[in-house]
């Protein structure tokens, strides 16, 4: 099956492969910890991801970037008034606006629109309004113009009766039967359609992000947490759609599993059959199988959320820490990781993650530490996150702590109690959520082989001749053979990649 139109990428020719996109980049997060919106969180935000613009490409026109963007908690009180504008019309107390990417041609672009009403009106949801994003094409450069697409949001009342999570996962799934409806028109891409966050990005360089989206200027615009990437293309072609912020995370790193990963996720299709998300297995593949790894990422961690899982756990299902080999770890927390073991394998990296809902901000990194993520908490109530210190001018006084996210461990904020959760704090969650000791000791199933067996096994093996053939019609050469069958079949250790 065809991928959705937002993953469509140049085919292969020569060496390029368009499996294995990889990026590496520069990335952060403002928040305010009591939750408090506004506009100079935004621009202070904006600032920040212009102090990145050293860890993204820089095309030969000088004014086109590997990519930028923004995801931000919703601003609310701006979209209602844009919405009141528009039409003349009140907004619920739980909406959504869809940043979407369109067709120049006004006759797919107006087709395309059409498709995605449809399919939202059929979740029994309101469509209100369309809105074009007013941005300047004089902050572009020449080669981010030619493949500029048309910018317009969509927004969405929920319907009295639905809850809003039941809101954002029927938002969710109109938007994944659009991108297969959608499939041929390669345009058309929705950077994020939900109640909580709202995603500005594209080939713009970072200091021109909000002369470009002119809404960035704009002072009623507020949020109470930002994140935000600056991308760097190790062995991929800028593209819009690739820009990060994905729908819940940015990413800085590699995703060496990838290929793995995205196999299971196909071959595990028929286990993501959940009443929260009716047809979610018709919607195939669940995450793309080309293009960036960090969006696949990002494709499975909607997927696990959005059917009902908490997000910390799925964080941690994903991008676990290494605890297999920790003798000191708590029973229970791993009772917790070596139960998620058997349901997914880790996303393994080296990667960095910034992640946010609306309501958390969250930084971590995955088992191999090596990306670097500092953070500051300082006066005025901001803690700020990211690649390097100093993104911004707040003043050595004014900083009222600071550190560093090490190898698999994790930073929250959560901005409705303004409380900062470590490592511990998530862990203690996680490991009281279920039963997980008394699950694994009810339902696992332990194969062990016996010395008779292992045996007669052995004697049954190829020698010779037949050995020799089979070797070469597996393709198994010398080096493979001598550096990596034997030292796996010496240590007992299993392939790893």
């Amino acid at each position: 099956m065809h991928m959705p139109s937002p993953n469509n990428v140049a085919p292969a020719q020569g060496l390029y492969q368009p499996d294995e996109f990889k990026d590496n980049c520069g990335f952060g997060l403002i928040a305010h910890m009591q939750g408090d919106a506004s506009h100079d969180l935004v621009k202070t935000a904006i600032h920040s991801l212009s102090c990145m613009t050293h860890r993204g490409g820089i095309a030969a026109d000088g004014k086109t970037g590997d990519g930028c963007g923004l995801l931000l908690a919703m601003p609310k009180k701006f979209f209602r008034e844009e919405a009141k504008r528009l039409s003349d019309t009140t907004l619920s107390e739980v909406f959504a606006v869809g940043s979407v990417f369109l067709n120049l041609d006004p006759a797919l672009a107006a087709h395309a629109k059409q498709v995605l009403n449809k399919e939202i009106e059929a979740e029994g949801l309101i469509v209100l309004a369309w809105r074009v994003i007013p941005t300047n094409v004089d902050a572009l450069g020449e080669i981010a113009l030619q493949s500029m697409p048309a910018f317009e949001q969509i927004i969405v009342n929920c319907p009295m009766g639905v809850t809003e999570v039941e809101f954002n996962r029927k938002l969710f799934l109109a938007r994944r039967r659009t991108e297969q409806l959608l499939v041929n028109d390669t345009s058309f891409y929705v950077t994020t359609l939900c109640s909580t966050v709202i995603s500005y990005k594209g080939l713009m360089m970072p200091e021109a992000i909000a002369d470009f989206y002119t809404d960035l200027a704009d002072p009623r615009l507020e949020s109470h947490i930002v994140v935000f990437h600056q991308r760097f293309s190790t062995n991929t072609l800028p593209r819009w759609p690739l820009a990060q912020p994905f729908r819940y995370l940015a990413h800085n790193g590699e995703i060496n599993t990838i290929t793995a990963n995205r196999n299971w996720a196909m071959a595990r299709v028929p286990k993501f059959e959940n009443p929260l998300l009716p047809g979610l297995t018709e919607l195939n593949p669940i995450v793309n199988r080309t293009g960036s790894d960090s969006s696949s990422l990002d494709n499975m961690l909607e997927i696990l959320v959005g059917g009902g899982m908490d997000l910390f756990r799925a964080l941690r299902m994903l991008v676990p820490p290494a605890w297999q080999n920790v003798e000191t770890l708590d029973a229970d927390l791993r009772a917790f990781y070596e139960f998620n073991s058997k349901h997914m394998e880790a996303w393994d990296g080296p990667a960095g993650l910034v992640i946010q809902d609306g309501r958390h901000a969250i930084c971590m990194l995955d088992r191999n530490g090596l990306r670097p993520a500092r953070w500051v908490i300082t006066k005025n109530g901001y803690i700020t996150l990211a690649s390097e210190i100093g993104v911004w001018g707040y003043q050595p006084e004014d900083v009222i702590s600071k550190g560093r996210v090490g190898p698999g461990q994790m930073l929250v904020i959560d901005t409705q109690t303004g409380k900062v959760l470590d490592t511990q704090d998530v862990n203690n969650h996680l490991k009281r959520m279920r039963p997980y000791r008394e699950w694994l000791r009810e339902n696992s199933v332990r194969l062990q082989g016996s010395p008779e067996l292992e045996e007669y096994l052995c004697d049954q093996g190829l020698k010779g001749n037949g050995l020799k053939a089979a070797q070469k019609m597996f393709m198994v050469t010398f080096e493979e053979r001598d550096q990596l069958l034997r030292p796996i079949a010496e240590s007992g250790q299993e392939a790893v990649g």
